[in-house]
């Protein structure tokens, strides 16, 4: 015991991370109780981590500005370690940065912010077949060929985090979609999915806008006359999503991991 202590909290991390994952990828059961409690110690491992422990330093509340602020990525990234039970890494955004609305198809995952504060709205797919008549019109209207790149979703959950929170989930089938954002500064959040992004193994990263309705427009429209500036998002209301190539103004760099080494 006393040399357990003496064990990063990270490789402890990737430790169980690693066995909850495995274990959950050859479970024919989820529910399974054994496959439970991994999950609430990886949870727990998870929900303890702080920045320091990975020795990064917060970074400045400032954002870039100039020349040079134009050329550094919104994003950077900072890679630990992968298998092909699962990825972890940590996210760093600058003030002020977005991470796209995006997909996790078929993985698991696990967000934990390490420092400042992010929002996190997170979707569900709703597996439908569309056709015309179940299409409603939108505003601006779509094209026609962006019709097979509709997405009928519900809104699961719009939350805050900050290091003293839990971590965010997400499941295959539960807050799969999600968008990140930096709040009142920069923020770092640690990122575990699992399995990783393979796009030759069907797992590859897409990304989307939420589409307004001609009759959200409207509806809108009338609420702002009455009450203007409240934007006030539904939770578990339908929402249609047009999938989209990677946003020309988001992409994401990489920079060294300085914390302790990582072995599975």
């Amino acid at each position: 015991m006393p040399r357990d202590n003496k064990t990063p909290l990270i490789q402890k991390i990737a430790k169980q991370a690693y066995i909850t994952f495995k274990g959950l990828r050859s479970s024919a059961n989820v529910e399974n109780k054994v496959v439970a409690d991994k999950q609430s110690e990886l949870i727990s491992l998870v929900t303890a981590v702080r920045a320091a422990d990975l020795k990064i330093a917060p970074r400045k509340t400032k954002a870039s500005s100039g020349a040079a602020g134009l050329q550094s990525p919104p994003v950077t990234y900072m890679h630990i370690c992968e298998t092909e039970v699962f990825s972890m890494g940590v996210f760093l955004l600058r003030t002020g940065a977005s991470i796209p609305l995006h997909d996790h198809p078929g993985m698991n995952g696990m967000l934990k912010v390490l420092y400042g504060k992010v929002s996190v709205r997170c979707f569900d797919k709703l597996e439908d077949d569309l056709t015309v008549s179940t299409t409603p019109c939108f505003e601006p209207p779509l094209a026609t060929f962006q019709t097979a790149s509709l997405r009928r979703s519900v809104l699961r959950s719009v939350a805050e985090y900050s290091e003293n929170s839990g971590p965010c989930l997400l499941t295959p089938v539960r807050d799969n979609l999600h968008q990140i954002d930096a709040v009142e500064g920069p923020a770092a959040f640690l990122d575990i999915l699992a399995p990783p992004y393979n796009p030759n193994d069907g797992r590859d990263c897409h990304y989307y806008k939420v589409l307004q309705t001609v009759a959200e427009e409207e509806t809108d429209r009338k609420g702002n006359q009455e009450q203007q500036g409240e934007e006030k998002e539904k939770e578990n209301e339908e929402t249609w999503l047009l999938e989209i190539p990677q946003p020309e103004d988001f992409w994401c760099g990489g920079e060294p991991y300085p914390g302790p080494a990582v072995s599975v």
